[in-house]
C-alpha cells in the first residue's frame, strides 16, 4: 500500500503546483468546456512579471483583455523601435521564443514536386464538385452534395432568404464557374458551358433575388466570360468561337435592366435590397440594407456601362456609393447598417461592410476615377484609426498582434468581441493597397484559427477563444488572401497555408457528390449544400496559388478579381467613357481629374518594397509573433 500513497502524494503535489501556476501566471493546464477553450487566458500577468526597470506596461497595446464599451487608448511609449530586438527579460514574448526554429523548419521551403501535387489536388477538387453539379444538379442553381440532387429557390417558403436571396432558377453554379474553367485551361469545357448558358438560361423568371448576390455571381460571371471570349489580349489564347454573337453580354444587359427597379423610387438613391425579376420591387419590400449590399455594385455595373456605352448602370451604382459615403459618421468617418437611417451602429470589416471597401479600391484600379481613390484612402485611414487594435508594428514591438475589431461607428468604442470569417478577405485588399506588413499579421491570425478547427467558424470570439457561430460554408476569403500574399511576397509560408486549407477541405468537407458546408467546425457535422462560390473562388484561388505558370501569371496585362473571384482585365478601354461626368446630387460637385493612371498601390510602392530584404527568404512573420498568435487562439 505504501507505493499507492506515494503515487497519490505525487498527483496531489502536481495538481497543487499546476493550480499555483494557473492562478499566478495563467500557465497551468487548460480547463476545457468541450472545445478545449481555456477558462483563463492572461498574457498580462506575464507582462507584469517581465516589466522592465522603467515600469513600462504593455497593456496599452492589448486587445485580448479589452472590455467592450471602453475605447482602447494606444500607449505610445511601449512600442519597440523598428529593427531593434526587444530585451528578452522585459517582454512576455520571450515566453514564446523557445521553439521558434520549429516554425522555420516547417514553413521556410516548399519543394516543387509538392507544389505540383497540390496543384493537381486543387484541380481534382474543382472537377469533383463541378462534374457532380453537371451530372446531378444542372440546370438547377446548386448541388446538394450529400443527397446528389439539385437545389433551386424555396418556392414554398418565400421568407427563406438564406436560399432565395441567392438562388434565382438561373443555373447559378454554371454561370458563376465559367471563367474558372479557363483558369484551369479547359477551353473545350468552357465552350460547352458557354453554349449551355446561351441555350438554356433566361432571366424572365418569377424569382425574387437579392440585388447584390445577382450582381456579383451572375452579372459578374457573364461579363467576365464575355470579355475573355472577345478580348484578343487576354492570356488564355484564342478561346472565342465563330458563331459567338455577344450573347453573354446581352444576357448581362437583360439581367441588369431587371435589377434597375431596385434603384427607383428611393429618396436617397440607395437601392432596395431585393427585386422580382419579372415584376420589380416586391410591394412589401423594405429598404433596410447593408452597406456592402447597396455599395458593392460599381465594378460590374461600371464595366457593363462602358462595354455597351450606356451610363445608366454605372450612374445608379455610383449614386448609391456617394449616398452611403455622405451619411458616414462625422466623428469617425465610419459607416454602419443603413435603412432610412443608420439602424445598426456596428462598423467592422466583415459581413455587411466588406466589399464596400473592396470595391472603392477596385473601382479606382479599373476606371481610374480619383473620387473612388480618395474615398478609399479616407475609409482606410478611419479603419486604421478606429478599428485596429494591438501593437503598432506587425513584426516589431510589444503587445498583442494587430487585429481589426467591431466598433461603434460614431464613437469608435468596441461593441463586441467577435470577428467573422468574411473579414479574412481584408489582408488581400491590404496587399492591393500596398500595406503588406499589416496584411501579414491579420492573415496569420485567421490562419491560426483555421489550424485549430480545420475551417473558419463564421464568427470567432477572440476574448473567449471560441466560435460564436459554428458553421463554415466553404468560404474563399482566407484562400484569396493567401494567394494574394504569396503573389506579393513569394514566401513559401503561404504555400504551406494553401496546402493546409486543401487538406482540411478534403478531409472535413468531402462527401459523396461534392463538398459540403460544415454545420459545426468542432464536431465536423455537415449541411447538404455546396454554394457556387466554392467552385468560383475557393478552388480557383487554391489552384492559382500552386500554378506558377498559369497564363494569368505570365501575361503582360494586369488583372483583378471581383469580389466573387471573376477575372477582369485592367484595360484602358474601361477608363474611357462615352458620356460626360456624372453629376453629384448631394454636396459639392467632385472634380474628377482625367488622364492620370491609377496607382495600384498606395504611395506608388511595390508590395515587395514593403518587405525588408532579410525577411523575403524567411518567415513573413517572426517566429515569436507566430507562436504568440497560435497561443492566443488556443493552439497550445
Amino acid at each position: 500500500m505504501q507505493w499507492r500513497s506515494i503515487v497519490v502524494g505525487l498527483v496531489v503535489l502536481r495538481l497543487s503546483l499546476s493550480c499555483v501556476l494557473w492562478l499566478a501566471f495563467g500557465l497551468g493546464p487548460k480547463v476545457s468546456l468541450g472545445f478545449n477553450f481555456p477558462l483563463s487566458f492572461s498574457l498580462h500577468k506575464l507582462d507584469s512579471l517581465f516589466k522592465d526597470e522603467k515600469g513600462t506596461d504593455p497593456v496599452g497595446n492589448s486587445w485580448s483583455q479589452r472590455i467592450p464599451g471602453h475605447r482602447h487608448e494606444e500607449a505610445a511609449t511601449t512600442y519597440a523601435k523598428v529593427g531593434e530586438e526587444s530585451p528578452k527579460r522585459s517582454s512576455y514574448l520571450s515566453f514564446f521564443d523557445g521553439n521558434k526554429d520549429e516554425y522555420v523548419r516547417k514553413y521556410s521551403s516548399f519543394p516543387d514536386a509538392l507544389k505540383a501535387k497540390m496543384k493537381d489536388m486543387a484541380k481534382e477538387m474543382f472537377y469533383f464538385g463541378y462534374d457532380n453539379y453537371m451530372k446531378y444538379a444542372f440546370p438547377e442553381d446548386e448541388l446538394n452534395p450529400i443527397d446528389c440532387e439539385g437545389r433551386g429557390p424555396d418556392v414554398l417558403n418565400p421568407s427563406n432568404i438564406n436560399i432565395n436571396d441567392v438562388l434565382g432558377n438561373y443555373s447559378l453554379t454554371l454561370i458563376d464557374t465559367l471563367d474558372t474553367l479557363l483558369v484551369l485551361g479547359n477551353v473545350t469545357e468552357f465552350h460547352k458551358a458557354v453554349k449551355l448558358v446561351i441555350d438554356t438560361v433566361s432571366f424572365d423568371k418569377d424569382s425574387t433575388v437579392q440585388v447584390f448576390e445577382a450582381n456579383i455571381r451572375i452579372l459578374g460571371g457573364l461579363i467576365s466570360s464575355h470579355i475573355l471570349l472577345t478580348d484578343p489580349k487576354h492570356p488564355f489564347g484564342k478561346v472565342g468561337f465563330d458563331d459567338y454573337d455577344n450573347e453573354l453580354l446581352h444576357l448581362a444587359h437583360d439581367l441588369a435592366v431587371r435589377l434597375l427597379p431596385a434603384f427607383e423610387n428611393t429618396s436617397t438613391g440607395i437601392p432596395y435590397p431585393r427585386v422580382n425579376l419579372k415584376t420589380g420591387v416586391p410591394p412589401d419590400s423594405i429598404n433596410e440594407t447593408c452597406t456592402a449590399g447597396a455599395g458593392s455594385l460599381l465594378v460590374e455595373f461600371g464595366i457593363l456601362s462602358r462595354l455597351i456605352g450606356d451610363s445608366t448602370f454605372e450612374w445608379v451604382a455610383r449614386r448609391a456609393v456617394r449616398a452611403l459615403w455622405n451619411l458616414r459618421s462625422n466623428e469617425t468617418g465610419l459607416l454602419g447598417k443603413y435603412s432610412s437611417q443608420w439602424v445598426g451602429k456596428q462598423s467592422g470589416l466583415g459581413a455587411g461592410m466588406d466589399s464596400f471597401y473592396e470595391y472603392l479600391l477596385k473601382s479606382y484600379i479599373l476606371f481610374g476615377e480619383n473620387e473612388d481613390h480618395r474615398m478609399f484612402q479616407a475609409a482606410y485611414e478611419s479603419i486604421q484609426n478606429h478599428m485596429r487594435r494591438g501593437r503598432e508594428s506587425c513584426n516589431e514591438g510589444e503587445g498583442d498582434p494587430p487585429l481589426y475589431v467591431n466598433v461603434n461607428m460614431f464613437s469608435g468604442e468596441i461593441m463586441n468581441t467577435w470577428i467573422d470569417s468574411l473579414q479574412a478577405f481584408f489582408p488581400g485588399l491590404q496587399v492591393l493597397n500596398g500595406d503588406v506588413d499589416n496584411a501579414i499579421c491579420l492573415h496569420a491570425f485567421y490562419y491560426a484559427i483555421w489550424k485549430r478547427f480545420g475551417a473558419l467558424p463564421e464568427r470567432y470570439n477572440w476574448q473567449l477563444q471560441a466560435p460564436d457561430v459554428l458553421f463554415y460554408p466553404l468560404r474563399p476569403e482566407l484562400a484569396e488572401s493567401t494567394y494574394l500574399l504569396y503573389q506579393a511576397t513569394k514566401n513559401p509560408f503561404y504555400l504551406h497555408v494553401g496546402m493546409d486549407i486543401l487538406q482540411s477541405l478534403e478531409k472535413n468537407t468531402k462527401v459523396r457528390c461534392g463538398y459540403a458546408t460544415l454545420h459545426h467546425v468542432v464536431d465536423k457535422s455537415k449541411e447538404d449544400r455546396m454554394e457556387s462560390f466554392f467552385l468560383s473562388e475557393t478552388c480557383k484561388y487554391l489552384y492559382l496559388l500552386f500554378d506558377e505558370d498559369n497564363p494569368l501569371h505570365k501575361s503582360d496585362n494586369k488583372y483583378i478579381f471581383t469580389t466573387e473571384g471573376h477575372v477582369v482585365p485592367v484595360d484602358k478601354r474601361f477608363r474611357e467613357k462615352q458620356w460626360n461626368d456624372f453629376p453629384c446630387e448631394e454636396g459639392p460637385r467632385v472634380l474628377l481629374v482625367h488622364g492620370s493612371e491609377p496607382q495600384l498601390l498606395a504611395h506608388g510602392h511595390s508590395p515587395c518594397n514593403r518587405i525588408p530584404e532579410e525577411r523575403r527568404y524567411t518567415l513573413p512573420l517572426k517566429s515569436v509573433y507566430m507562436r504568440q498568435i497560435d497561443h492566443m487562439v488556443g493552439l497550445f
